[in-house]
């Protein structure tokens, strides 16, 4: 044998077994560091005391590392948890746990939401707890009375949007009202400017998997600005938004969804499309109907105010055009198949139309609407 292939065949196998122990073994923690995941399981075995209004449950602090320096250190931990009677499965939230060691022992002495992660509502203050018969509303530097009325309207829009959405949902809400418009937009991880005349938002994820995190968010400064009626139906439409979560995917026309929302929102009151749509009759009477049903890039905020309301307004009279000639159940139907079928599918499976002649009906309905 050479004395390179001899070389070679003593190496190679220690070279492989150094990668392999690198890529594939975790690296074996110290003491310090067992120390510290210790303190960490003992201080979150329970919630914290300002939290004790909050029905929580499933609290837990998963630590997934863990950086010392000297007296200090700093865990990053992913914290698990449930609102019970209102979740479904564990919410997420990705934190940054400080600690410092006293007398040999390590101490918890901070807990944030982790860089880049959004903060939980607790962060930003102490929270104020009204539970409502569905809704559960959960508010930081809002009176009492304040709270109360939002989970008045809450109990309310519940039913509202059962009544619209017959489909399988939990029947039940929960609402977060931050301390400002700013405030909310920590939560949402958003510029506080694409909330600005908003009066609510909702959080979550679309799809048939459980969504946990599912948050009506109100802005106090855009629900300050509304009427009574104005409130109804934008809590309404959110719980909407909650109640369709699991029928919702990424093949769902998001018209489909904010018109459907607001068709439930919509849906028992006197308002008409004269008032519940000016800047579409404004457009029609202009001569600008719309070519096409709008789409996603249409909604986008922080571009023009007027065509973003025409979108929605747009949306909503698909919806309200669809229920009124071929009926709710069909307008139901068209939204669950929407959710799992190619569109054309849907339509013609819903209505026995093609989506041009959907198109050219609305279309024909905004002239008779606005002429």
């Amino acid at each position: 044998m050479s004395p390179v292939r001899r070389f070679l065949v003593r190496v190679l196998p220690l070279l492989l077994s150094a990668l392999l122990a690198g890529c594939g073994a975790p690296a074996p923690r110290d003491g310090a560091e067992r120390d510290i995941r210790e303190a960490v399981a003992d201080w979150s075995r329970t919630p914290p005391e300002a939290l004790a209004g909050i029905p929580l449950e499933g609290w837990a602090y998963e630590v997934s590392a863990v950086r010392r320096d000297g007296a200090a250190a700093t865990a990053r931990a992913e914290l698990r948890y449930r609102l019970s009677g209102y979740d479904a499965a564990a919410a997420g939230s990705a934190r940054e746990v400080r600690l410092t060691r006293d007398g040999g022992r390590w101490q918890v002495t901070g807990d944030r939401a982790a860089p880049g992660a959004l903060p939980q509502l607790w962060d930003q203050g102490p929270v104020t707890v009204v539970r409502g018969a569905h809704a559960l509303v959960l508010g930081v530097g809002q009176e009492a009375g304040t709270l109360s009325a939002i989970a008045a309207e809450a109990d309310r829009a519940v039913p509202a949007a059962s009544a619209a959405w017959p489909g399988p949902w939990a029947g039940r809400a929960v609402v977060l009202v931050p301390g400002s418009l700013e405030r909310m937009a920590e939560l949402l991880g958003r510029p506080a400017a694409e909330y600005r005349g908003m009066g609510a938002v909702t959080t979550g994820r679309v799809g048939a998997a459980p969504a946990p995190a599912d948050r009506v968010v109100v802005n106090p400064q855009g629900w300050g600005q509304l009427s009574p009626s104005g409130r109804g139906v934008i809590l309404t439409h959110e719980v909407t938004h909650v109640a369709t979560r699991a029928a919702t995917t990424a093949t769902t026309p998001l018209w489909l969804s904010e018109g459907f929302a607001d068709w439930a929102g919509y849906r028992g009151t006197q308002v008409t499309p004269e008032q519940a749509a000016p800047a579409l009759a404004r457009a029609v009477r202009r001569g600008e109907v719309p070519g096409a049903l709008p789409g996603a890039e249409d909604f986008a905020f922080g571009g023009d105010p007027e065509a973003l309301a025409r979108a929605y307004e747009g949306a909503w009279l698909v919806c309200r055009l669809i229920a009124g000639r071929w009926g709710e159940a069909a307008l139901v139907d068209l939204y669950g198949r929407a959710g799992r079928e190619p569109w054309p599918v849907a339509v013609r499976g819903a209505l026995a139309v093609d989506p041009d002649a959907l198109t050219k009906d609305w279309r024909e309905a905004l002239r008779a609407e606005f002429r």
